[in-house]
């Protein structure tokens, strides 16, 4: 039996690498205030047919369950945001700083950086619609991707503004039920051929193509990116009014992550969306939000190709493999003792392993060099006292039984943690 398409198996060392991935989107956003949630991995269809329309369930897990509901795996998380915030709004003071880790599912080709399933991080930001919410969350996205050892020679925020084109298509007549239309053609527009898209443009398509390359102007966008540069973060971020996301809830500034040297799909997307809470609860509730997601796939595959961050996490999955001490249990008539102090050993926080049956020393002793352990303790011949063994020094002492836990946590042994 193998593995459906598109989804993985995590093996010791990569369930480490995704831990380790897992371990900094946590710390970081945490220092940013954000709190942790969570929400269901299987919603109503319709929750992302209302988002998104009816075509979206081309692209979904779906199916009848026994209940005769028609549910989906979750694909994102941003709709079920937004009807858990309608749900319970009035339970908590604004704005909400949320995040969440969690895994998604697409039932589409598969590709390099893109797979059936990916797990995710998700930063939002629910009520508040200053631009100082756009610059902390651009500030967070940015950080999150530092703390892997990447700089701003590895990757780029590339920030636009919907609203940037909504004013252009107002102030070339064109009916606002044709802007989402609009907008897709600007969306695809960097990875279709240009006669393509002139094509889709017909008149606009002079105009359009001098604003993208001169970049236009938006006063938004540039205080924004100051709001950056005053926080040391500006040469990281850039300009570049075509980027617009190809989801027609987003409504103002919005932004995607990219690798400088253009091997990858977008690391990172988001923007401000303040008008799908309302969407959603049917005009219950309605508040402004922005939020951002980034993705385990193609992070890990620019990891791998940066040797700071590739080199950083391998030595957290090495890390991950060592444990603190390896039970070296010489004579079998002490198996029972020794096996009496790796459960208080445990008890107070180190790791420790020994052997399940009898075996050479000697055997033992590699199994703990290989384990990584730092102290190997020996029972033998010395019983009642036990033999102390640094693992990197090879530098030995005999410690009564009954002294041995004090011995280990007054220094004989610093705790990996």
């Amino acid at each position: 039996m193998q593995a459906l398409p598109g989804f993985r198996d995590f093996l010791p060392d990569q369930c480490s690498a995704r831990n380790h991935i897992f371990s900094r989107w946590r710390e970081i956003a945490c220092r940013y205030g954000f709190v942790e949630w969570e929400g269901p991995v299987l919603e109503p269809t319709e929750l992302y047919k209302k988002k998104s329309g009816a075509e979206i369930v081309d692209q979904l897990f779906n199916f009848t369950d026994k209940g005769e509901r028609e549910v989906a795996l979750r694909p994102e998380l941003t709709p079920t945001l937004a009807r858990v915030v309608a749900a319970h709004e009035r339970e908590f003071k604004k704005p909400l700083k949320w995040f969440s880790i969690g895994q998604f599912f697409r039932y589409e080709k598969q590709q390099r950086g893109r797979l059936r399933e990916h797990f995710q991080l998700n930063c939002d930001i629910i009520g508040e619609g200053e631009l100082a919410a756009d610059v902390e969350l651009v500030a967070l996205c940015i950080d999150v991707l530092c703390a892997f050892g990447l700089t701003e020679k590895d990757f780029v925020v590339r920030i636009s503004d919907r609203d940037f084109w909504t004013d252009f298509l107002h102030e070339k007549d064109v009916s606002a039920d044709r802007w989402d239309e609009f907008l897709q053609v600007i969306d695809k527009s960097g990875r279709e051929p240009r006669e393509k898209t002139a094509e889709k443009l017909g008149k606009l398509a002079d105009p359009v193509f001098a604003l993208l390359k001169s970049g236009g102007r938006s006063e938004k966008l540039e205080k924004l990116v100051d709001s950056l540069g005053i926080r040391g973060l500006g040469d990281f971020v850039a300009i570049d009014v075509g980027i617009v996301r190809g989801l027609a809830y987003y409504t103002g500034i919005v932004f995607e992550v990219f690798d400088r040297a253009g091997e990858f799909r977008a690391i990172a997307g988001g923007g401000r969306y303040d008008n799908l809470i309302s969407l959603l609860s049917d005009g219950a509730v309605s508040m402004p939000a922005l939020g951002f997601a980034m993705g385990d796939v193609v992070l890990g595959e620019l990891i791998k190709k940066i040797p700071p961050a590739r080199e950083a996490i391998q030595r957290a999955t090495a890390s991950d493999r060592k444990i603190d001490i390896y039970v070296v249990i010489a004579k079998e008539e002490r198996r029972a003792d020794a096996l009496a102090q790796i459960q208080q050993l445990r008890n107070r926080g180190y790791r420790v392993d020994y052997p399940f049956t009898p075996m050479k020393v000697a055997r033992q002793f590699e199994a703990a060099e290989d384990a990584g352990a730092a102290l190997a303790l020996l029972y033998g011949d010395e019983w009642p006292q036990v033999k102390i063994k640094d693992m990197s020094t090879a530098r030995q002492e005999l410690v009564l039984c009954e002294k041995l836990l004090d011995r280990i946590g007054a220094g004989a042994l610093t705790q990996r943690r």
